[in-house]
């Protein structure tokens, strides 16, 4: 049964991924709200599939790459979910649902039912994985504010006031979820990470063994850090905060890629 809700979740998110892409370039406010009523069934859709699939397996199953990047997905919808019921920013739909699609994606490239070929490094316990996940959509939705934030930088300073001008939110509010993002995620990763090198400890016998993966997972945590730290003591503001977000989830993104491969190659 999760096998068809997840199926069914991937179609709604891609439907509501083309019309709120077609929603940015046209003024038809209807396109909002027909993309936003395909994001909440899809994530009802969703919500279903991971809880059968919790069922099925049980917590004391690892989790498999389908399972952390489908996770990671649902939370992008709820974070935007609950931001568009709050603040009604319909345009952050056409950043959000198109890069949980890209997850949703990439998690049904790896089968449902495998067993779990992760590193005993990254075997670790679902409270690692969760907190993992949680300060990973942090990042991703101050990479989606620093995107934003740059596309409606550039509209003011060439005056093209168009139709993309007019719906992307103001300078200051788009610059206080870049910060607010990075706040509420970088506790939750360093919590992942501290938990999995407890949990690798118990596997190997050590916290850290510096792998390539681990390596650069470290320089990711010590990047934001430096980001954090100069957001709320030195005052970054504007486009260098954006900028460095956008370059710090890259490296999210480059160490999850490397995790994947890996896992996925010769066992070394």
């Amino acid at each position: 049964m999760s096998s068809l809700f997840f199926m069914l979740t991937m179609a709604l998110y891609f439907a509501s991924t083309v019309c709120y892409l077609a929603y940015l370039l046209r003024r038809a406010e209807s396109l909002s709200k027909v993309s936003l009523g395909m994001t909440a069934i899809g994530f009802a859709t969703h919500t279903v599939a991971l809880v059968a699939r919790m069922s099925t397996g049980g917590q004391t199953q690892l989790p498999t790459f389908h399972e952390a990047l489908s996770f990671f997905s649902w939370m992008l919808i709820l974070v935007f979910l609950a931001v568009e019921f709050r603040r009604q920013i319909h345009v952050l739909g056409s950043f959000m649902v198109p890069l949980a699609l890209v997850s949703l994606v990439t998690a049904a490239a790896f089968p449902a039912d495998e067993v779990s070929s992760l590193k005993p490094v990254f075997k670790t316990l679902w409270v690692h994985v969760t907190l993992s996940m949680l300060g990973t959509v942090g990042f991703a939705v101050a990479f989606v504010a620093g995107v934003m934030y740059l596309i409606q930088d550039g509209l003011l300073k060439s005056k093209r006031f168009n139709v993309l001008y007019a719906k992307l939110p103001a300078l200051d509010y788009l610059d206080h979820l870049n910060q607010q993002s990075i706040v509420m995620g970088f506790p939750l990763l360093t919590l992942g990470i501290i938990s999995g090198a407890f949990s690798a400890e118990i596997v190997r016998g050590t916290y850290v063994n510096w792998n390539p993966e681990q390596t650069w997972a470290v320089v990711t945590w010590v990047f934001y850090f430096v980001v954090l730290v100069g957001r709320l003591t030195v005052g970054w503001r504007a486009k260098r905060a954006a900028y460095l977000t956008i370059i710090g989830f890259a490296g999210v993104i480059l160490t999850l890629i490397g995790v994947l491969l890996k896992s996925h190659g010769p066992v070394s």
